[in-house]
């Protein structure tokens, strides 16, 4: 799973600094930033945050759009908001035939940079949070589905759902909720299955070597360390220091 994560502007704009240019960059930081929920020090996908995602149209240049993906057979915007809590994360294994998201995994498939993501660990019967990284710091590109719909009235929402996979060892040790099915996590790409990612499908060897992408990250390139509660009292909220290591004397791990 993938419901909880960190993604500030550095990291959002990777991509766009890379293949762009200066004016380009600026441009994205003064016409579209301020629709943005940015930088979100932590955010958990069930507040709907927006979010800059970079899209098969549009590969090299960012669009907002909103976590939590909404299909285009949703009827009216209250079925919409029905959906989305149930479309923050769509299964790699089945994405192409989930009617929520076999469209988008054939026409609209996107990349969204964070700096890492958030997953709880069980032990003795309390859940801690851990922060999952890469070693070199770099952002990590997260695979996922989009989809522009359009309400009854015309307007056009943009969303989008983290495709997800197994989990690795790594996330195995972390990410042991006993009521789930197995360890996952979200689809970890590096730069060049990034781009195949956004590749167009004409025919099936196309669809299958989308589907070889959905593969665990490598763990050795991994890293994690427990954080302050990202729920209830204790929490504190969408600051900066939410991500750092916080020491639990009782979690044996």
């Amino acid at each position: 799973m993938c419901y909880d994560v960190q993604a500030q502007l550095e990291a959002q704009l990777h991509r766009a600094r890379e293949r762009g240019d200066i004016h380009a960059i600026e441009e994205i930081e003064m016409k579209l930033l301020e629709f943005t929920d940015l930088p979100l020090f932590h955010a958990s996908g069930f507040s709907h945050p927006n979010m800059f995602i970079y899209t098969d149209e549009s590969p090299d240049y960012p669009t907002v759009a909103t976590w939590g993906l909404i299909p285009n057979w949703a009827e009216d915007e209250q079925h919409a908001q029905k959906i989305w809590n149930n479309t923050l994360n769509a299964r790699g294994e089945s994405i192409f035939e989930k009617p929520s998201f076999r469209e988008s995994a054939n026409n609209n498939r996107c990349l969204i940079y964070i700096d890492g993501f958030y997953e709880h660990h069980h032990f003795n019967g309390k859940t801690y949070p851990f922060y999952v990284y890469r070693k070199d710091n770099k952002p990590m590109i997260l695979a996922g589905l989009w989809n522009e719909w359009k309400n009854e009235s015309g307007g056009k929402t943009t969303t989008f759902t983290i495709v997800t996979t197994e989990g690795n060892p790594l996330m195995a040790k972390i990410h042991n909720n006993p009521k789930l099915e197995g360890p996952r996590m979200p689809l970890i790409l590096n730069e060049v299955k990034a781009d195949e990612w956004l590749n167009v499908i004409n025919n099936q060897n196309d669809k299958n070597t989308i589907q070889s992408l959905i593969e665990p990250f490598p763990q050795e390139d991994l890293t994690a360390h427990t954080v302050r509660r990202l729920r209830g009292k204790e929490y504190i909220g969408n600051v900066e220091e939410i991500s750092q290591e916080y020491i639990y004397e009782e979690l044996e791990f």
